[in-house]
């Protein structure tokens, strides 16, 4: 997957088949897009094609009210790398400004779709909207195909067991600690990634050793506090591991991480932590029976098959 931080570094793309948006969490309904990409990309002899923005448009447009606290499912390290495994072949990254917010829909097509990218296709999901103001949607698109040289298609909405899939739903799911909820909605676990710090980490229990994944970016999600059922992968390594997520941010927001296999294999080495299930809510380590329910989780754990 080639990746193009704006689109002045845009080179050689064939008969580009383009979609746009945030795609935050890369959920089924996004996977869906991509290999609607995919197929029209073989079709006409082409490449498949994301615009994708950062910071997230709200962040921008609205500073001091939806964006102050908005948290995102990815980071985009980790987005690109979900894109690079839904087989994207190009993404281009694209920052999101109030200037740039001012572009209306027709300008954005007309000024980068078709006079950068050449559009062969551009494909939008259910009820997307873009431009100044969100002026822009599939019927305006419908309506520029032929005075912009390009085909258009709408991807329906999508739907997980009778319900509509949104980021929106998903970041809820995971904020609430439904992560099997969540990973349902993204076709794929929900994913922190980071580097697995050589520092000793604060005592979390006298009995089973943890040690500290700190998460940098301040705007990624994290599911509600307490023990969680995780995959670890890293370069040469894997495990099954217990995650303690606490209110606690005294040193920072991170994962304390107990390690059941190859722990020294991880230290200091960049690791996908993989969520799979919720087993006890929150606890605290002054609580009375804390050590006997993080050994009763580390055995449960033990023997779920994931």
């Amino acid at each position: 997957m080639r990746i193009f931080r704006g689109f002045e570094e845009v080179r050689g793309i064939r008969n580009p088949v383009v979609t746009t948006g945030s795609f935050d969490g890369v959920h089924i309904g996004h996977k869906t897009i991509l290999k609607r990409l995919g197929m029209l990309a073989s079709k006409y002899d082409g490449e498949s094609v994301l615009i994708t923005f950062y910071p997230h448009p709200r962040k921008v447009l609205y500073p001091d009210t939806a964006g102050k606290d908005l948290k995102l499912i990815n980071t985009q390290e980790e987005k690109l790398e979900l894109l690079r495994k839904a087989g994207l072949d190009n993404v281009i990254l694209v920052e999101f400004t109030r200037e740039f917010s001012k572009v209306t829909s027709e300008e954005f097509v007309r000024d980068y779709l078709h006079n950068i990218l050449k559009a062969r296709v551009i494909v939008v999901g259910f009820n997307h909207h873009f431009g100044f103001n969100q002026e822009g949607d599939y019927r305006h698109l419908w309506n520029w195909r032929k005075k912009y040289d390009f085909e258009a298609e709408e991807i329906p909405e999508q739907e997980v067991q009778h319900e509509t899939v949104s980021s929106t739903k998903i970041r809820k799911a995971i904020r609430e600690g439904y992560i099997q909820r969540a990973n349902a909605y993204l076709d794929h676990y929900y994913l922190v990634m980071g580097v697995v710090t050589t520092d000793s980490p604060p005592r979390i229990a006298d009995n089973i050793h943890f040690v500290r994944m700190p998460v940098t970016e301040e705007s990624k999600l994290l599911p509600s506090p307490g023990l969680y059922a995780v995959s670890l992968v890293a370069k040469n390594a894997a495990s099954k591991a217990m995650v303690f997520i606490t209110r606690d941010k005294s040193s920072g927001q991170g994962l304390y991480i107990n390690i059941f296999e190859g722990e020294e294999s991880f230290s200091g080495e960049r690791t996908s932590v993989l969520f799979h299930k919720k087993i006890h809510g929150e606890l605290s380590p002054g609580d009375l029976h804390f050590e006997y329910r993080l050994e009763s989780a580390r055995d449960e754990i033990s023997e779920l098959i994931y």
